[in-house]
């Protein structure tokens, strides 16, 4: 059987969507590896109280890991190896474009793509003269590493993936645009980090919510040109609110430790999760 994970953020509480989806990931490894690993790349976000209640409220709910958690602050090194492996093929551009500069451009080009996050990079830094680039870098300018994805794509050659449930899927390499990889003020992205721990960790089944179906493109994409076995991939049903909206960590009436400052016992909450699935 597949090993597993669930990897949630510490930057609030788990919700009711979060003990589905632990529960879940733990249920399809029946047994063969159920790891947590605590995904705290943001700095301004994350805290250790918040990491502290998740793994309380995962234990409570009789969702333990067989092996201890790990954090992806402590685990840089291997990204940094990600990223040198990626600058070192040509597949990374410099970009020291702020918010502002790309919404500024966005709106002067008039017509800017779209995609599942929002507004795709307009590609102000692409071409960027090298000398220039390395000047700017030399005087400790703030930029981000993106992902060259044309190039990325046409080197990485015709590419799928499947999920279990929804099936196969053909990769759209520039789906997500030249996405960003890492900050030099913020750290790695955790598009990157994602790819580099699965394959670090041994996952063989990536469990979590079909809202991020879409970036499965990317990480396949960066698994081929980063020589990683992809894993397989089970988006499950989002669990929603009485008003069919999704879950989100500022809704405290539904985070799991005021369920249980209520009284619910944990079969009750997962049995609410269940039935408070989309359609």
């Amino acid at each position: 059987m597949p090993v597993t994970r669930f990897a949630p953020s510490p930057t609030g509480l788990l919700h009711l969507g979060h003990a589905y989806s632990a529960w879940k990931s733990r249920e399809w490894s029946e047994g063969a590896g159920f790891l947590i690993r605590i995904e705290d790349l943001d700095r301004e976000r994350s805290r250790r109280d918040f990491e502290a209640a998740l793994l309380d409220d995962l234990n409570w709910l009789g969702i333990w890991p067989t092996q201890p958690p790990v954090r992806q602050s402590e685990r840089t090194g291997l990204y940094e190896e990600a990223l040198a492996n990626l600058r070192s093929q040509g597949l990374l551009y410099p970009c020291f474009c702020s918010r502002k500069e790309i919404q500024e451009e966005a709106r002067r080009i008039g017509s800017a793509p779209h995609g599942p996050d929002g507004l795709l990079y307009p590609g102000v830094c692409r071409t960027l003269d090298e000398s220039q680039a390395l000047a700017w870098i030399q005087e400790g300018r703030p930029h981000s590493w993106r992902l060259k994805s044309s190039e990325a794509g046409m080197r990485a050659g015709a590419l799928a993936f499947t999920d279990l449930d929804a099936g196969n899927f053909t990769v759209n390499p520039t789906l997500f645009g030249d996405p960003i990889l890492a900050r030099r003020d913020a750290g790695f992205s955790y598009n990157l980090a994602v790819v580099v721990d699965d394959s670090d960790q041994g996952i063989e089944l990536v469990t979590r919510g079909r809202d991020l179906l879409p970036s499965c493109h990317l990480h396949r994409l960066l698994q081929e040109i980063l020589g990683i076995k992809p894993p397989l991939w089970r988006h499950h049903r989002l669990v929603v609110d009485e008003k069919g909206v999704r879950l989100a960590k500022h809704l405290d009436s539904l985070a799991i430790r005021a369920l249980r400052e209520q009284g619910w016992a944990p079969e009750r909450v997962l049995a609410q999760a269940m039935a408070s699935l989309e359609p």
